[in-house]
């Protein structure tokens, strides 16, 4: 059964501040600490009875890890606290060291380096400042690690490693994931990520405006196929095939047919021999591209993969004009490189880092705000490629998708991930879903493809990536 959207947004850390604050008019502040730190021990627990070192800032990161350490010396473990410094008078923070009996010891990499556990309760997502001088010494020491919130140094909105972080084990965020959870390079410190209710009212939720979510069904959902289908209601998917580059074509196009479309066409005013050596289920038009046009129910088009400057320029412009829903790819980004207003009028932008930096400028760090502001400032869904694809629509709405393996970074993948956000585009979804969406379905079938995967391979696995999109059951390796 696919989460809920509710269950996969995720709070930037100013947001989850909010919600700390709203909580404290509801209820005692100090009882979401307790009930933080006791899901940290049980994580601690979990790993088994060891020589554990729990590292705690003044801030109320530190206090979860007092609350952990607390409870953990209860249970019999061998436990040590460190205080990179004392928290605040009067805070929930101090309350918690008030409840830690046992002695406090001054940050020592030598002491992290011979515990068998080290709890990272030193900083927590809302950090803005690198981790240097002692704590990135004593942290660099420990050999395993369970994170508070976030390992110490990542930057819970943008994933950034602010100075030095940790690779933990095991990372315990609280209510909803960050950001930062599933952004590079902060999501490969996390290790396993455990996010623990802790009694967060809902009506303090609901007053949280959600701009971000982890991308996967439940976000989105794949329209129901009935038996009243047919190939025109399932959309048909018109590509702009280059007489040069003819595989960047096919594959968009075997895209689109495995992810569903009812019908594909490549348009190819010249070469349209050679794709007529491909797939017998794919139409070849060789008409101009304005009477093309004249069929309205080819209202989805890929303009971009396999195309020279000069096919762009013959081929964008009337399509841009035409209001058809454009998706936008490769010729067709890096032909307005440094100019992308040019862009405005496409339904979807699908550029890697690459292309995203000549058409914008670079991310910096943080590449989720970047990607916003790019959706905004051209009026079009953006997908910024890559281990984390990022998907942002106009209106702020933004995803990260986390199901790419390493093994889909090859020639051509690219283009068969056009091909499948723009079937469902012709199949009836709005355009940010459709590239939430496709972009998981492509992700998924390169896990069923298996390593040492080309871009053809996805072709033979989209069929049964749609399937898991749709029912929520596990694929099954062809």
């Amino acid at each position: 059964m696919h989460p809920g959207p509710d269950d996969l947004v995720l709070f930037t850390p100013d947001q989850m501040a909010d919600a700390d604050r709203l909580a404290a008019s509801v209820m005692p502040s100090f009882t979401l600490m307790r009930n933080a730190g006791r899901a940290v021990a049980r994580a601690a627990l979990g790993l088994g009875p060891r020589r554990t070192l729990v590292l705690c800032g003044p801030g109320g990161n530190g206090g979860d890890g007092y609350v952990a350490a607390t409870l953990l010396a209860q249970q019999g473990w061998p436990v040590d606290v460190a205080a990179l410094a004392e928290p605040r008078l009067d805070s929930d923070a101090a309350r918690a060291r008030a409840g830690w009996h046992g002695p406090v010891r001054a940050f020592d990499p030598q002491r992290a380096a011979q515990a068998d556990l080290v709890i990272d309760a030193v900083y927590g997502a809302g950090l803005s400042r690198p981790v240097e001088g002692l704590a990135a010494e004593t942290l660099a020491r420990a050999r395993r690690v369970l994170a508070v919130d976030v390992p110490s140094g990542i930057d819970g909105a943008t994933g950034a490693v602010l100075g030095m972080a940790p690779i933990a084990e095991l990372t315990v965020t609280f209510v909803r994931a960050k950001p930062g959870h599933w952004l590079l390079p902060g999501r490969d410190h996390l290790g396993r990520l455990v996010v623990a209710d802790i009694g967060m009212p809902d009506q303090v939720l609901r007053a949280l405006a959600p701009r971000s979510w982890a991308n996967r069904p439940g976000l989105w959902r794949l329209r129901a196929l009935t038996a009243h289908d047919h190939k025109y209601s399932r959309g048909v998917v018109s590509i702009c095939g280059g007489a040069s580059m003819t595989g960047a074509a096919r594959l968009a196009s075997g895209g689109a047919r495995g992810a569903g479309a009812g019908l594909v066409r490549i348009a190819a005013e010249r070469g349209a021999d050679l794709y007529r050596t491909g797939a017998p289920g794919l139409i070849v038009d060789e008409a101009p591209l304005e009477d093309l046009l004249a069929d309205e129910r080819r209202r989805v088009w890929v303009c971009g993969p396999g195309l020279a400057s000069d096919e762009v320029r013959a081929s964008l412009p009337a399509l841009l004009r035409s209001g058809r829903q454009v998706i936008a790819d490769a010729g067709a980004l890096t032909e307005h490189a440094g100019a992308p207003e040019k862009l405005r009028g496409a339904a979807v932008l699908t550029p890697h880092a690459g292309e995203f930096a000549k058409l914008f400028g670079a991310t910096g760090t943080d590449r989720l705000g970047a990607t916003r502001a790019a959706a905004a400032g051209v009026g079009a869904v953006v997908l910024l490629k890559g281990s984390d694809s990022i998907i942002a629509a106009p209106d702020g709405r933004a995803a990260i998708n986390g199901n790419a393996p390493p093994w889909l970074g090859t020639a051509g993948a690219g283009d068969v991930l056009s091909g499948v956000i723009a079937a469902l585009l012709a199949g009836g979804m709005a355009p940010f879903e459709a590239t939430c969406a496709g972009v998981w379905i492509h992700g998924e079938a390169a896990n069923i493809a298996g390593e040492g995967l080309l871009a053809e391979d996805l072709l033979r696995c989209l069929p049964a990536s749609v399937r898991a999109a749709r029912t929520g059951l596990p694929t099954a390796a062809p």
